[in-house]
Parts: C-alpha cells; structure tokens; sequence
C-alpha cells in the first residue's frame, strides 16, 4: 500500500513514518516545508506525484495558545487545509485517517467522552479540529478519525519532557489540579494505529492509553518515577495559570470502538514507565 503521511516531521507523524517503513508499506513523508495543504495546487501536484492509496494526516497547528492568538490561521491549517486534503483524496479515491484531539469536547462531563458523545469546543484550536472532523466525515468515504489526548513522545515537545526539564533544572513546578485528560505514548499511538488501519474497519476512534489523571498528579508520577520525587509542586486551579487558551477541564477519553476491535492501550501509568525506561536506554 502507497501511504503518505503530512506532518511528517512531527512526533507523532515521524514516528508512524518510521514503523509503517518498517512493517512494508511505500511511505512518502511530507511536511510545512515541502507542501502547504492550503494550497489546492500544491496539493494536488503532490497527490499527483505520490498517488498514495492512503493518507495519514497528522499536519496541524497544535500550539493551543498560538491558535487561540491566531484562531482564523488555526481554522486555515486546521480546518480548511484539512478540506483541501480530504478533496484530494476523494479525486484519488484514497482512505484517510485524521488525527483529532480531546480538546473537541467542552470539558463539562463527569465521565470520559465516548467516541459519538457530541463534540462541542470552547476554544479556537478545539474548533479548529473539529471542523476538520467534519469535512473528513463529509468528504471522504473511507476514513478514520482518531482522536488523542496529552501525547507525550521521545524527543518532541510535551509536557512530560517540560516537567523532566524545569525538575532537571531544579526550577519551581506550578500544575494544574483540575484538568483531566487521557495522558498518551506516542510510541503505543503509532502501535495502535499499526493494527487499526489493517482492519479496513472505518469510522470514529478514541487511541489513548488507559485511565485518567489530572495534570498535577500526572507532573507527581512522572517526577517519582524519574528519581525526582523530592522536587516540589505547588497545585494550583486552572484559573491561576495565565494562558491564552481556555482547555477543557474534564477531557478524558473513553476507548470503546477499537477496544471491541481487540485494540487496547495499557494504563498510562505503565506507559509513562516504559518511556522513562526508554529514555534512560538512549541517555
């Protein structure tokens, strides 16, 4: 299968790159510097070249603050190069998987989101995802949508490797208490998504790893499971941590429709400790 993946560069899409390589498959990775999807004709030259028979599109702003800032560049990028992706893909007859976020949902349930509980975002990167959604849902037939929560990977930007950094540092720690989420590992991610895509079983999907946390206890385990359980952590309320985002509070995910597929992430506690141990292997 000739599979081509956006945002190829980033943690998630370099990773994917690398594993779908490596089970077979043809793999062309592109990403900002090769192609902008907001360009119809770039695009379509690329689809032209390429003439992948699936799509993985993982290019996206995903700065929440820096598209709170710009939200109309966040629904360009987002939202309307997401539909100039998926336009390609109906003219090529190609599947597409997207990869969406938890920040869809509003944050005011008191359960994690199941894949079709109603989307309802309060935030411009949110929104920005969310009609990406919908005109992959609209416009290609063939599809998943995979949405994700607090990924965290070897070598990107996350919060794990900010927590590990500010601690390594010996800098003051102030986390959040009451934001909850799914915390997910990249590398269990591309796992997932490896054994999803073979099942030509399209639809919704939520890929995390199992449980949630609020922010505060999550920054708590990795520190101990790092060796810096004596680094303080001052708790605060999400109202004391100026941003200029509004995340959702509760938006913990429920994997229900690939768990009956057999595809089960493991508790994020043991994904945060295989990654430390991964770290610590390559350090």
């Amino acid at each position: 299968m000739r599979i081509l993946i956006t945002g190829a560069n980033g943690q998630l899409g370099r990773a994917l790159h690398n594993a779908l390589q490596g089970e077979g498959y043809a793999v062309t990775g592109v990403d900002r510097d090769t192609i902008d999807i907001t360009d119809p004709g770039a695009v379509r030259a690329t689809f032209e070249d390429t003439r992948p028979e699936l799509v993985i599109h993982c290019a996206a702003l995903t700065a929440v603050d820096y598209c709170a800032e710009h939200p109309d560049e966040a629904l360009a990028v987002n939202g309307f190069g997401t539909q100039t992706v998926a336009l390609a893909c109906q003219a090529h007859d190609a599947a597409m998987l997207y990869v969406s976020t938890n920040e869809v949902f509003d944050g005011a349930s008191r359960r994690p989101y199941r894949e079709y509980d109603s989307p309802h975002p309060i935030n411009p990167y949110g929104y920005s995802k969310w009609v990406g959604e919908q005109v992959v849902r609209d416009l290609v037939k063939r599809h998943y949508i995979v949405r994700t929560s607090w990924l965290f990977s070897h070598g990107g930007r996350n919060f794990v490797q900010s927590i590990l950094g500010l601690a390594a540092q010996g800098k003051p720690l102030r986390v959040v208490t009451n934001e909850i989420g799914s915390p997910t590992y990249n590398d269990d991610l591309v796992a997932a998504i490896l054994r999803l895509l073979p099942t030509g079983m399209y639809g919704l999907y939520h890929l995390v790893n199992a449980g949630h946390t609020s922010r505060y206890a999550f920054a708590r385990h990795v520190l101990e499971l790092a060796g810096y359980a004596a680094v303080p952590v001052e708790p605060i309320a999400l109202a004391e941590y100026p941003r200029a985002s509004r995340p959702p509070e509760y938006a913990a995910l429920q994997n229900t429709a690939a768990a009956r597929l057999g595809i089960v992430l493991r508790p994020w506690q043991d994904a945060v400790a295989a990654f430390l141990d991964a770290e610590r292997a390559t350090g």
